[in-house]
């Protein structure tokens, strides 16, 4: 039989699980039982084994409740759960495809006995040609075959609702993962279109706001130097690359595209949150205002 899941997709469905509601193990296991239509149930030596290790990479957590540990997932769990939602949404279709495959075998399997049965059937009756009407073991086979049958046809029908219930869910996710990923594009359009904004306004030299902010330092404290208080400072080798052209007003155009492109990429490779989106609206009206007092200074 095929493995239900591959590799390292129990642990994402796990989280998944643990995401909808706070669960203890043996929930987790009849849950699994349960979405795949009784077809499969892990053991708790593969579910435990793997809650422990969640726990341990400060994923999940849990609580004791009427001597029983209740696993919840943590926010840092979320979060990976966020960044893999696309794979999420292929995890749905691959356990749709397990249900599948495992239906398959069941069937094959009361294929393979509904034959035997019948071959056995046609034995006792050669055996009993002289005989008039049908005994006992007769019935006893036929009644067999009807419950072999109608366990078939069960199972089928399971399976088929099963299927269908996957590939929904799979589409939601798929949908929901495009939905979150149009969202963070928008911020970032959004946020490039303030900072190109807020910058045209004040006519900011965006080097030391492009390495406070994309470099990860944090703002100078009190006493501290400041990017703008020393000449080495002020000739960063940021943007280095882009060769002055004589015009001072298109060469900080060429900076503030620079900038745009940077931050767009920085925002798209590490994500998009609203804690990042207010610490980045802090960098910029701190650099904004500096860079407004140095272009309102004398020369």
């Amino acid at each position: 039989m095929p493995p239900v899941f591959a590799h390292g997709r129990l642990r994402l469905y796990l989280l998944k699980l643990l995401d909808e509601a706070p669960r203890h193990g043996y929930e987790v296991i009849r849950l699994l039982e349960e979405r795949f239509q009784g077809l499969y149930a892990p053991s708790a030596g593969t579910v435990y084994p793997r809650l422990s290790k969640l726990e341990a990479e400060g994923l999940v957590t849990h609580a004791t409740e009427g001597g029983r540990k209740v696993y919840s997932i943590t926010e840092a769990g979320r979060a990976e759960l966020a960044g893999r939602s696309g794979e999420l949404a292929d995890l749905e279709l691959e356990i749709r495809d397990s249900v599948t495959e495992l239906a398959a075998e069941i069937r094959s399997d009361v294929r393979g006995a509904a034959g035997d049965l019948r071959r056995e059937m046609r034995a006792a009756a050669s055996a009993s040609a002289t005989q008039v009407g049908e005994d006992d073991s007769w019935q006893a086979a036929k009644e067999e075959l009807r419950k072999a049958r109608q366990e078939w046809k069960e199972q089928a029908r399971r399976a088929k609702d099963e299927s269908r219930r996957a590939r929904e869910e799979a589409q939601t996710a798929r949908r929901q993962a495009k939905e979150a990923q149009d969202r963070a594009r928008e911020e970032v359009q959004r946020i490039a279109g303030q900072l190109q904004e807020q910058f045209a306004k004040s006519g900011g030299v965006l080097g030391s706001l492009a390495g406070a902010w994309l470099g990860g330092t944090q703002s100078p404290g009190p006493g501290a130097d400041r990017p703008s208080d020393k000449p080495s400072d002020r000739a960063s080798g940021w943007a280095a690359d882009l060769s002055a052209t004589g015009d001072p007003a298109r060469d900080l155009d060429r900076l503030l595209d620079r900038f745009r492109d940077e931050v767009r990429d920085a925002a798209r490779d590490h994500g998009v949150t609203a804690a990042r989106v207010a610490e980045a609206r802090d960098h910029l009206a701190a650099a904004a205002a500096r860079l407004s007092a140095t272009f309102g200074s004398r020369p």
